[in-house]
């Protein structure tokens, strides 16, 4: 097994020699917005400003200046009217539409996907390091979730499960296009394995330490739920947890969930919608504490949380299981509203124990310079390797 890539802190001169002289293709399942996996695809972005960029669709403006200013090729979906809005229900069209992508003259290609971006047809040779968020959720761990939206409807979730059988076919087969995978945690690398029979490195994704950091303001009494609203993540159990004990609760985030969470919610629960990142680290600031209840492949809304000194409730599984513990807040095992609410009085029973300053350690450990150098490190060592030993053709290739 690989170990988990910890250093160096920054990229190595032979690193930005061999750097130079690569031409790098980017890929990435689409641009809707700034969220985890866009916060690494930023770093890569800056690091090669004349890589071309391939992605299912592409929303203007809605990323952040680094990822607008690159040489954006979308694929056929970006035509389809109302894409930005329902592009969720287009999954089964999302592995023809990737067929589409072009990388060129590459002579490396990286890969940001839990969906198709791995899927992307590399010449043969070239190596193609997939930077891997999770093995496409919709199809295995995510699959009860994503089935669930037809609950009500048998014959629809039939057809669905069938589908569902299809796209981890077909998701299994399209990793023979990677020849290197790179996991964000121990949860993934382990995923990674079990459905793709691959090993893997791991390193983590960033943490801005430099814009999140701990506040000097009296933290308040209201919890705070950060999260994409879609079923997966669980935010339901936060709000019908703080609805029934009457406790205060801001959900920033929005999504197609939320008209039906905020027809469950009690007065204490507030909706906030989408908020600026100054507004977000705010409430990280003055947050009694963090609420988690999904099972995330790492979890970057507790680290950034943890960069700012507040407490981290979380269900302990997954990827936050490797960095949140009961020394930073507290954990919980069962992933149920009653699960969680177990978990905050017994928290608040117990006095409301965390460490800030270990939070706050755990949280620079995955600092953004480190980051970028173990990326960059890792992407050197796969240019140079393969430009003296190009990759098999039965390794590169995948139509």
């Amino acid at each position: 097994m690989e170990a988990t890539v910890r250093e160096p802190d920054a990229p190595s001169a032979r690193s930005l020699s061999d750097l130079a002289e690569l031409r790098v293709a980017l890929v990435h399942d689409w641009l809707t917005g700034m969220r985890g996996g866009e916060k690494c695809l930023e770093v890569l972005c800056d690091a090669f400003p004349t890589a071309t960029l391939h992605t299912l669709i592409h929303r203007a403006g809605a990323s952040s200046a680094p990822i607008e200013s690159m040489r954006i090729r979308t694929s056929p979906l970006q035509g389809v009217p109302g894409i930005f809005r329902h592009y969720r229900k287009l999954l089964p069209l999302m592995p023809i539409a990737a067929r589409s992508w072009n990388v060129g003259a590459a002579s490396v290609v990286v890969s940001l996907s839990h969906c198709v971006a791995k899927s992307v047809w590399v010449p043969a040779g070239v190596p193609h390091i997939c930077y891997c968020f999770t093995p496409m959720r919709y199809a295995w761990q995510g699959r009860a979730a994503y089935a669930e939206v037809w609950r009500r409807k048998p014959l629809r979730r039939a057809v669905a499960n069938l589908m569902l059988d299809r796209l981890k076919d077909w998701d299994r087969a399209s990793a023979r296009s990677v020849t290197h995978f790179i996991a964000i945690s121990e949860t993934v690398r382990a995923r990674i394995l079990a459905c793709y029979g691959r090993d893997s490195v791991v390193i983590p994704p960033p943490v801005d330490t430099e814009f999140y950091q701990p506040s000097a303001v009296r933290r308040g009494d209201s919890y705070l739920c950060v999260s994409a609203l879609v079923p997966y993540k669980r935010v339901d159990q936060a709000v019908l947890a703080c609805s029934r004990s009457g406790r205060p609760l801001d959900v920033i985030g929005e999504g197609p969930e939320r008209s039906r969470l905020e027809q469950m919610a009690g007065p204490s629960v507030r909706f906030l919608g989408w908020q600026p990142d100054s507004v977000l680290r705010d409430h990280y600031q003055r947050c009694r504490a963090l609420l988690f209840p999904g099972e995330e492949d790492f979890g970057i809304v507790p680290m950034e949380a943890l960069a700012c000194g507040a407490p981290v409730i979380a269900l302990g599984r997954g990827g936050v299981a490797e960095n949140v513990d009961d020394t930073v807040g507290r954990t919980y095992r069962e992933p149920t509203t009653e699960g969680l609410l177990a978990a905050l009085e017994s928290w608040e029973c117990d006095g409301q124990p965390h460490d800030p300053e270990e939070g706050r350690q755990r949280a620079e450990a995955l600092a953004l310079p480190l980051f970028r150098a173990r990326m960059l490190d890792y992407i050197a060592m796969v240019g140079s390797v393969s430009a003296r030993n190009p990759v098999p053709v039965s390794n590169a290739v995948c139509r």
